[in-house]
């Protein structure tokens, strides 16, 4: 038997599956998915698991079916030891991207982490917007995030490139780490609480395998090579899993992602550009856009040093692509904005201005 409190059961899931009104049901949590089947951890044991019909069926949106991390209800299981997923008991957290494609569809990528760890490498060149991309994912995800530079042993200027990091990440902890040399890992000890969760992100190549293995003091999971040529690594991660760390603390691994559009910024924007934030409070107009508009303190920020401009456009661009896709995700808002340019244009048209002289 294992206590499920090893796992993060503690009393809000227990009011969560008392509301669920299924005392029939087995509580367990999601520590591995493989396409359609699930492996599962109940107090009784590990297991593998399946969805029930009802669920997949009704399951609107998709996002609400389970994902590793999350806390299910299910069946005990029958004698080949499968068990089946009844409901899914609610998120106290999600780590959110929109799926890959042209469909407007969210994929979780994990439920119910308290801590973020989004890795960059230091054997490539830093990239501060990609970090400030993930950033707003782990914002938004309602865990803390926290950004580890990794193979530090393989950067003269680490100090250096933690402090750049450093500046654009406004709340978030970052560390220069090595699991190789083992440099900088008793920084990460304080995040390494029994029953907490954790998920880790980042492209391919960075050492995430790596470092859990170092975590974990043996080879759990498998690690590729990385290429020389443009530091890419192999996808040695494809698929989450949840792994348990010897302190008691779990961590996701999640495969390197080619691809991060978000999903939801409401919270995950202001609070990684948090600076900007505060200084739209100075304009002299309460809409400013930062975009040339007079009594600008944004862009006066800019013009003096104290904000980079990679950074403002950055904040514009990720503000852009959310209101892109929140009027894909809303097809009368895209109706109406489409409307709206038609009108627009309609208007030019026939403006005295721009209209032309047919005699001409």
């Amino acid at each position: 038997m294992t206590a499920l409190t090893e796992y993060g059961w503690d009393d809000e899931c227990a009011r969560a599956r008392a509301a669920a009104g299924l005392p029939e049901l087995v509580p367990a949590r999601v520590i591995a998915e493989h396409r359609d089947l699930f492996r599962v951890q109940a107090a009784a044991g590990e297991s593998a698991a399946r969805l029930a019909g009802r669920l997949r069926h009704h399951a609107a949106p998709r996002s609400d079916l389970p994902v590793v991390g999350d806390w299910v209800l299910l069946d005990a299981p029958d004698p080949a030891g499968t068990a089946v997923i009844r409901a899914v008991l609610p998120r106290r957290s999600r780590l959110s991207r929109k799926l890959p494609g042209e469909r407007a569809d969210e994929q979780v990528l994990a439920a119910n982490i308290d801590t973020v760890w989004i890795a960059s490498g230091l054997d490539r060149p830093l990239s501060l917007r990609r970090i400030e991309r993930y950033l707003v994912l782990g914002w938004e995800s309602g865990a803390l995030p926290v950004v580890l530079l990794t193979k530090s042993d393989l950067a003269a200027d680490a100090a250096e490139q933690k402090a750049a990091v450093a500046n654009v990440a406004i709340g978030a902890p970052v560390h220069a780490i090595s699991s190789v040399s083992g440099a900088g890992l008793e920084e990460l000890l304080p995040y390494l609480i029994a029953g907490r969760t954790l998920a880790l992100l980042g492209p391919s190549g960075v050492g995430k395998s790596t470092l859990i293995n170092r975590l974990a003091g043996e080879d759990l999971l498998p690690v590729g090579e990385v290429r020389a040529a443009d530091h890419r690594g192999r996808h040695t991660t494809t698929s989450r899993q949840l792994t348990r760390l010897p302190g008691g603390a779990m961590i996701v691994d999640t495969p390197g992602m080619k691809e991060l559009q978000l999903w939801e910024s409401d919270e995950g924007i202001p609070d990684t550009f948090g600076d900007i934030e505060e200084l739209a409070g100075e304009c002299r107009f309460a809409d400013c856009r930062h975009a040339g508009e007079p009594g600008c303190a944004v862009a006066a920020a800019v013009a003096d040093g104290r904000l980079a401009e990679a950074r403002l456009e950055n904040y514009h661009k990720l503000a852009r692509e959310q209101a892109y896709l929140d009027r894909r995700k809303d097809p009368h808002a895209e109706d109406a904005a489409a409307r709206l340019m038609r009108s627009a244009m309609k208007t030019l048209r026939f403006h005295p201005k721009y209209r032309r002289d047919d005699a001409e």
